[in-house]
């Protein structure tokens, strides 16, 4: 995700990212300067006709553009939800770590380390693996490792978070069976590790779940129909300066059915996703902070 001031102009103006996306398009944009060109020559040089001959007009495009920026803004906005949901799910795994530890670190004894390792621990492999397992997979060897037989409880297991929530459920289990902790206590815990499942299934619902293909098969269709035919609507007004209009209109509208492609999956590596790095980073250190406190020796004056 870029972190940018939305109040310096000129600076996003400028901004590397506009010219990441001139190199995508640019194949696209070539081919329609070249198609436009070539348009005119035809109507204006070989076949001589000028616009009491060949009365282009753009407004059959105006009220064409008019229904295609609708579907645009509504593309744009179904993009937009799904990211800024997957924004509120993964605010919503942070305060739930948060609370779980705070709640564990209130609850279990301050000298039980093993206990408070093992809940930092997996608290914090949990958020790497949705992370990861919303990218594709999950890399066990990337996990914090806690006891000699770890890696064995994901043998044969094709979801890891699944595996790390129930394995935080049957140690909060185990401990209220050993009276390390009350009933009160589990039925408190309870509401975070089952908050865990919820956030989880909501990616993986976006994650899963694409815009319908017929959407999408048919705007990207009206796209080209609009754009390819464009050059017709100016040819015998503007002449050869149709080239640059035409490839200017289609930077616009094709800029933003990338953006709308690039966001609406936002639990990937492109600039414009969910820091998920940055987020999985500072669940890692406020956990740690919570559980495992590094307390300052204290000295007689």
């Amino acid at each position: 995700m870029i972190d940018y001031n939305p109040k310096a102009w000129f600076s996003l103006i400028t901004h590397s990212y506009s010219r990441h996306v001139m190199r995508t398009l640019q194949p696209v944009l070539l081919f329609m300067a070249v198609y436009s060109a070539i348009c005119c020559y035809l109507i204006l040089d070989l076949f001589r006709l000028h616009e009491k001959d060949f009365h282009s007009t753009i407004s059959m495009h105006s009220l064409l553009g008019i229904v295609l920026g609708l579907f645009l803004v509504f593309r744009t906005n179904s993009a937009y939800d799904r990211w800024w949901e997957g924004r509120k799910l993964w605010g919503s795994l942070v305060n739930n770590a948060r609370n779980l530890a705070s709640k564990t670190n209130a609850f279990l004894p301050a000298d039980d380390k093993e206990n408070r390792i093992f809940f930092s621990s997996m608290i914090i492999n949990f958020t790497k693996s949705v992370r990861d397992h919303l990218r594709g997979g999950v890399n066990i060897n990337e996990l914090e490792e806690v006891g000699s037989d770890f890696k064995e409880n994901f043998r044969n297991v094709k979801h890891v978070p699944n595996r790390i929530s129930s394995m935080l459920y049957q140690r909060a289990n185990e401990l209220y069976s050993r009276k390390v902790i009350t009933g009160e206590h589990l039925f408190l815990m309870d509401k975070e590790l089952k908050e865990f499942s919820d956030i989880l299934g909501g990616c993986e619902r976006i994650k899963n779940t694409p815009i319908p293909y017929s959407y999408s098969m048919y705007i990207k269709k009206f796209i080209f129909i609009y754009i390819i035919t464009l050059p017709f609507g100016f040819v015998t007004q503007t002449e050869y300066i149709t080239v640059p209009i035409v490839v200017l209109i289609s930077f616009v509208i094709f800029s933003v059915e990338l953006i709308a492609e690039e966001i609406e999956d936002p639990f990937g590596k492109d600039v414009n996703d969910l820091p998920t790095d940055d987020l999985t980073a500072k669940i890692s250190d406020n956990i740690k902070e919570i559980l495992l406190p590094q307390r300052s020796p204290i000295t007689d004056h």
